[in-house]
């Protein structure tokens, strides 16, 4: 007989998790028809200026913006409507689009005045600079935009509304996809301009999005006012708690991005096609994200209702419905991948094509780990707890990766496949980190809860 119970819960997973695993879907699809029409019209040179300027770009987007800001955000929200407190979901609501504000205009400043610094800075190649400052200084415009978007973004899922950052996404993907086509080639009657038009159509698309996003913030249960006067407690709360989600993206991607400058000193066939196996396995991080995002915000408002049962039971199905999709993707990489690869570059280009697709297999390893890792992170930081992913994110990223990548990659100039066996040892021991902790948190003598008076709302 089927626990009737069970299958309420599992459909408010879905419910949450299907909208939010279609936007970043959506984002993934701009990305990688982004590299396929950059790929066809200029071939590896033009995947080596927008592939790491895009890395550039939004790693510290990522850092400071969608897994700092926008994810207290949601884990606040979730747990003050859990507990019935519109007032200070209102509040905190406010506060995040008055940092995301300051934010925006400090990054995309940064970004457009100060182009060349930031490429020498992460050790470019002097060969796509000059076409790498016209593109992030067009996407500057997306940055601030894509800023207040990302933040907007986690005050609807944390009201558990994934269905209008969903829409904002579709209308991301529409605009992009159509601008890319017309600009980087020419059609419909626009002039051709390659990698400007790329970047162009980047920016274009944010803005629309956030167009949307704003028009529907009256569908939200309290009023976002920008004239809120700040309360010195409850933004250090804030800050507080999107700190340790910042410094979590900031210790995964500032290492990513070191792996790639490591990786660009290689060769640009080494260069693309890691590009190209990352571009594809993103797709398989979508359900994970997706279903971690239901945990954040389920075990938030289970944790605003005080209802540990409910935590645990959110968090296993989350679990379960991540690793079930991210396994498949791994079957699919394992037994695709040369399908998959030859999307992405000329067919006669075999050597590119095969070493892809051996990034792939090998990718196809840290499939379920991943999955474990982004729920349980999500699930921690649903009831408050942002510093413990931190930690064990900077000790795998920072104490095993990147000493890792540093002697096979840098010193020893080793194969690109080095960099995936490399990644995969790093997810695995992630994952049974996060294990391990998330059963002493929950399964443990220690309280869970905390009085939320105490928490300075």
């Amino acid at each position: 007989m089927i626990n009737k119970k069970l299958l309420s819960e599992s459909k408010d997973v879905i419910k949450l998790a299907i909208p939010a695993v279609g936007e970043m879907t959506l984002y993934m699809l701009v990305w990688v028809f982004d590299t396929m029409m950059i790929g066809k019209y200029g071939g590896k040179f033009s995947i080596s200026v927008v592939g790491f300027s895009s890395e550039i770009v939004y790693t510290f987007l990522n850092i400071l913006i969608t897994m700092g800001i926008a994810t207290g955000i949601t884990s606040i929200i979730a747990r003050m409507l859990g507990s019935k407190n519109l007032i200070a979901a209102q509040r905190f609501a406010s506060y995040g689009l008055q940092i995301a504000l300051l934010f925006a205009f400090t990054l995309s400043s940064i970004f457009y005045f100060f182009t060349k610094p930031v490429l020498v800075f992460f050790k470019a190649n002097s060969n796509i600079i000059p076409e790498a400052i016209i593109y992030i200084k067009i996407c500057s415009i997306a940055v601030f935009f894509n800023t207040l978007s990302s933040v907007i973004n986690g005050v609807f899922r944390g009201a558990k509304n994934t269905r209008t950052p969903l829409l904002g996404a579709l209308i991301t993907n529409i605009v992009n996809i159509f601008f890319d086509y017309a600009l980087i080639f020419g059609n419909f009657g626009f002039p051709e301009l390659g990698i400007k038009g790329a970047a162009i159509a980047t920016s274009f698309a944010g803005f629309c999005s956030f167009i949307f996003l704003i028009y529907n913030l009256k569908t939200l249960p309290f009023k976002i006012d920008l004239k809120l006067k700040p309360i010195y407690e409850e933004i250090k709360y804030l800050i507080t708690l999107s700190i340790p989600s910042s410094m979590q993206e900031a210790a995964f991607s500032i290492v990513r991005l070191i792996s790639v400058i490591m990786v660009m000193q290689l060769n640009n066939l080494a260069f693309s096609a890691n590009q190209i196996a990352i571009t594809i396995e993103s797709f398989s991080f979508m359900p994970g994200w997706g279903f971690a995002t239901s945990a954040i915000t389920l075990v938030g408002h289970s944790y605003g209702e005080k209802n540990i049962k409910k935590i645990k039971e959110y968090t296993n199905i989350s679990l379960f419905f991540a690793c079930t999709t991210m396994g498949i993707f791994s079957l699919i990489f394992l037994f695709a991948s040369k399908h998959l690869t030859g999307l992405f570059s000329d067919r006669n280009d075999i050597e590119l094509i095969t070493l892809s697709a051996l990034c792939l297999n090998i990718g196809a390893i840290q499939q379920i780990p991943t999955a474990i890792d982004m729920v349980l992170s999500g699930s921690l930081k649903g009831i408050g707890d942002t510093k413990s992913p931190f930690k064990i994110v900077l000790f795998c990223n920072w104490i095993i990766r990147l000493p890792l990548m540093y002697y096979f990659i840098y010193l020893k100039k080793s194969s690109i496949t080095y960099f995936w066996w490399i990644t995969s040892l790093q997810w695995c021991v992630e994952a049974l980190i996060f294990i391990v902790l998330y059963r002493k948190k929950l399964y443990g003598k220690k309280p869970l809860f905390i009085d939320i008076s105490n928490e300075k709302i």
